[in-house]
């Protein structure tokens, strides 16, 4: 078959597979499993390949990579998807809710691994016309998107991209509607780092804080000036944001605690200032504590820097969206942190905004109990992976043909 023959097979077969990647979505969404635990959901991921005939491997711990195409390629492409859920209640109403108390999926993962299944089914459909021309894809199935510094380091350790010369994934976008994908090259997310600063010095009672090194007042302004502070020091194109999602200190109204702490995020849109916050940040925190006695310990946990999408990635990722009928939107850059990124410090590629919004209805957010996802999205995004695969395979089939490798 022909190239165009090739992108329409992938299309109806995914289009008789939706019912089914439903159904899996729906099954993975009511047992949600958090990061590293994600033993059910590689389990059902490796019973249905196994189903058809598609091969797999385990990666250590949790997760799972599949390969097709040709047994070897003149290049290689990668789809991946994350597995894990988050700890968050969910408050959905949905029928398939999830039956663990605590744990959701709140962020979509869900529905890219249900739409990386469709992917792949269909491309082992065709596999033997992906050969002809070279072609070879691996799925990877990746555990704990979730944590920082993530599970792509595990997966990149285990050779998921060993022979890789592209990848490329898809999020969902809740603000976007069902049947568009947002696109960006460059930057499309930030680095990010978990931040956490912890208090110690000489407690003591609320009626005599001069005899005591007033840790909750210091740690107050912690809080409160070193973003300040942060924010004028480096540079604002640096698009620096330090927000913090918890504060504990005491117990009780008439007691001064000696310990303390306030852990968050500082996220930035420049990767190189990222390189060299470290100092600054420790630079600042002593200096805002320091006239009040107390001793502070700054943890900065490392997550994971910016995704950049190549041009190349972005170009093939259109030309498969137009071809599957899907409208590329334009998106821009935000502060989440995604682990896609270390994939794209090995080889080229991209990353989509997979639209999951309902038109004309609400728009949620990422990372909350009350997420709602349009379905329409996991047969969109099973078709834009599979014919980004094969769009990214062709292109570099034009530039390098076979026999000349």
């Amino acid at each position: 078959m022909n190239d165009d023959a090739l992108l329409a097979a992938l299309g109806e077969r995914i289009t008789s597979l939706t019912p089914e990647l439903v159904d899996l979505r729906r099954d993975l969404h009511a047992h949600p499993e958090l990061s590293r635990e994600e033993t059910r959901t590689t389990a059902t991921v490796v019973r249905r390949l196994d189903a058809a005939g598609v091969p797999v491997r385990l990666m250590p711990g949790t997760g799972v990579i599949a390969d097709l195409g040709a047994p070897e390629p003149l290049f290689r492409v990668a789809l991946r998807a994350d597995m894990d859920a988050l700890p968050v209640r969910e408050r959905s109403g949905l029928e398939f809710a999830s039956t663990d108390t605590g744990v959701c999926h709140a962020c979509g993962h869900d529905v890219h691994v249900a739409a990386l299944v469709g992917a792949v089914l269909a491309l082992h459909a065709v596999q033997d016309s992906l050969a002809e021309r070279g072609i070879a894809v691996r799925a990877i199935f990746q555990a704990a998107e979730e944590v920082m510094p993530g599970g792509a380091l595990d997966a990149i350790a285990a050779g998921a991209l060993d022979g890789v010369d592209s990848i490329f994934a898809v999020h969902c976008d809740p603000s976007i509607d069902v049947g568009q994908v947002g696109l960006r090259e460059g930057a499309l997310t930030a680095a990010a780092d978990q931040i956490g600063v912890s208090l110690h010095g000489r407690g003591g009672h609320t009626s005599r804080p001069q005899l005591t090194e007033d840790l909750v007042y210091a740690l107050a302004k912690v809080v409160t000036d070193v973003p300040g502070a942060l924010g004028r020091r480096l540079d604002p194109r640096t698009g620096a944001a330090l927000v913090w999602g918890r504060i504990e200190a005491g117990r009780v109204a008439n007691v001064i605690p000696s310990t303390g702490e306030c852990r968050g995020t500082l996220r930035m849109l420049d990767a190189e200032s990222w390189l060299t916050v470290g100092p600054l940040l420790e630079e600042i925190v002593h200096g805002v504590v320091q006239p009040y006695g107390v001793q502070a310990k700054v943890e900065r946990l490392k997550g994971v820097p910016p995704v950049v999408n190549t041009a190349d990635g972005i170009s093939a990722l259109r030309r498969a969206a137009l071809a599957c009928r899907v409208a590329p939107v334009p998106t821009a850059q935000s502060l989440g942190g995604e682990d896609f990124a270390w994939y794209l410090d090995h080889c080229t590629g991209a990353m989509a905004r997979l639209g999951t919004r309902t038109p004309g209805g609400p728009t949620y957010d990422l990372h909350q109990g009350d997420l709602v996802v349009d379905e329409r999205a996991i047969g969109l995004g099973a078709r834009l992976l599979a014919s980004a695969a094969v769009v990214r395979g062709l292109d570099a089939r034009r530039v390098t043909p076979v026999g000349e490798a």
